[in-house]
């Protein structure tokens, strides 16, 4: 029988989707308050790789990366995720989003994205909330799977994400 242990601690991020500057730096204070100190960011980049937000959010949509500095418990991802959506309805106009947040979290072995959406890979975690799978550890990188989002499985990004990852190992050692 094997021992039960706690995993070691992991680092949060957030994607956002945006299109004006006022939404995202509201959204920038407020994730301070519920994840921590922001350690770096990457952006804004263009965000086209699909139309899917068009309709609630506009067009020429840029995405904004933020890595926070604390290493906290994998298990507090529903509760982020909870507190993301709760900050999207804050700053709804009319019904319709004006930012889109997804938060995640980078381990060694992977990285794993918060959904309210199941689906056959994703993995039910509490309070309606999934993981998914987004990005695994393998042969000095990370790589990413068939049904990785496709602009997660731009070399930019994912070179981002091994830069985050060797950091991350640095705090834990």
């Amino acid at each position: 029988m094997g021992k039960v242990t706690n995993p070691k601690p992991v680092q949060y991020f957030t994607s956002i989707l945006f299109k004006d500057e006022g939404p995202l730096q509201y959204t920038l204070a407020e994730l301070k308050h519920v994840i921590g100190a922001i350690q770096e960011n990457a952006g804004p980049m263009p965000f086209s790789h699909t139309s899917y937000y068009e309709e609630e959010m506009g067009k020429n949509l840029s995405r904004y990366f933020v890595l926070f500095a604390p290493l906290l418990e994998r298990g507090l991802l529903p509760e982020i995720k909870l507190k993301t959506n709760t900050m999207e309805e804050v700053l709804s106009v009319g019904g319709k989003r004006t930012v889109n947040i997804d938060p995640g979290c980078i381990s060694l072995e992977n990285i794993i994205l918060a959904t309210t959406k199941g689906y056959t890979h994703r993995i039910y975690l509490a309070k309606g909330i999934f993981a998914d799978l987004t990005l695994i550890y393998n042969n000095g990188g990370f790589r990413p799977l068939m049904w990785t989002y496709p602009d997660y499985k731009e070399e930019k990004i994912i070179s981002l994400f091994n830069r985050w990852r060797n950091q991350y190992k640095q705090v834990l050692r």
